[in-house]
């Protein structure tokens, strides 16, 4: 990529499990296992998968919320320079934290019930020492009428705004500090369908007029699709597949892909819809099966899935996938009737 903002090098992020009076570690939970992708600046990179398939981890470990196990996260400033985010202690990490900014999922329990919207929105420009006095009162006015909240509220309470209202007090506590990149754990999945769109749309429309870059982070894929660039499926720990959402869409080459992608409701009575259920449950993170790490819900699968892990590869241009027989199955995607 031309401008690369972002790039993820085999990340891996394990959690210890402890038992006994010493706490030995016996075991651990494999929630992210090797990812690796990057985004490029004012681009919109959509990061989906089923519970529990190590997304919001990827997302966490980006802002440091968790300390990586392994891997690489390299971010680039707008003076060019590179810094590994998994390496630098969390002192160094500070000063990042302008510009890398996170909308968390829940728009209530993220946000201090003791605290006012102005409290709220301004705390980071306090800590940071970005503003003060009237420039800072001036600032959450700005802020609010930017996310489209009515700056006369500012002394109000979360528990008087509305889900989707809440919402938009995460979003401009994240703009607050102008970042460059947010990673945004599924900003609307609390909401309700028609509020889902108000949000999407803003977060759109803040994109274009300030040129964010931005890792969507949601389940749906029906979702991810109105705003994302590119799409990254991730299942049980893994990356298995990332394309651009139309080709994604279109031409799924990954099994697991082709089964979210049928999920999606069909708004037009021309869309043939064609449900794949996935047979079983999710393999445990702790104990995930040999070879591809799908195959014991894959209806494609042969031998080889079972016993050999299929390596990440670029089948088209700019469409990569971690599957044995992807150059050799035809995938259904959205397609419109005969």
């Amino acid at each position: 990529m031309s401008d690369t903002i972002l790039e993820i090098k085999d990340l891996k992020q394990h959690f210890p499990l402890r038992r006994g009076l010493l706490g030995r570690v016996y075991n651990y939970v494999k929630a992210v296992d090797g990812v690796s992708f990057s985004i490029a600046r004012n681009e919109v990179l959509g990061l989906v998968g089923e519970s529990g398939c190590g997304k919001t981890t990827v997302g966490r470990s980006i802002v440091r919320l968790y300390e990586p196990t392994a891997g690489e996260i390299w971010y680039k400033g707008d003076d060019g320079s590179r810094v590994d985010i998994a390496k630098i202690s969390l002192e160094e990490m500070k000063p990042l934290r302008r510009e890398i900014r996170m909308i968390f999922q829940d728009p209530f329990s993220s946000l201090n019930p003791r605290f006012t919207v102005k409290d709220i929105i301004s705390e980071p420009l306090i800590i940071h020492h970005a503003a003060s006095g009237k420039a800072l009162e001036d600032r959450v006015a700005t802020l609010m009428t930017e996310v489209g909240l009515d700056p006369n509220y500012m002394n109000r309470y979360p528990h008087e705004f509305s889900g989707g209202q809440r919402q938009r007090i995460g979003i401009a506590r994240t703009l607050s500090l102008r970042p460059k990149l947010i990673v945004a754990d599924e900003p609307v999945s609390a909401l309700d369908v028609s509020i889902q769109a108000q949000v999407l749309n803003l977060l759109q429309n803040l994109k274009d007029e300030l040129g964010l870059t931005i890792l969507f982070i949601a389940h749906d894929i029906s979702v991810v699709e109105h705003i994302s660039d590119r799409i990254a499926v991730m299942y049980l720990g893994r990356l298995v597949e990332l394309a651009s959402t139309e080709e994604l869409l279109r031409s799924p080459f990954h099994p697991y892909t082709e089964a979210l992608v049928s999920a999606i409701p069909p708004a037009d009575p021309d869309i043939c819809a064609n449900r794949i259920r996935l047979e079983g449950d999710v393999p445990s993170p702790t104990d995930q099966p040999s070879g591809c790490v799908f195959h014991t819900r894959c209806r494609y699968a042969k031998d080889i899935c079972k016993t050999a892990a299929p390596v990440n590869r670029e089948l088209k241009p700019g469409h990569f996938v971690t599957c044995h027989r992807a150059d050799e199955l035809t995938l259904a995607g959205i397609t419109t009737c005969e």
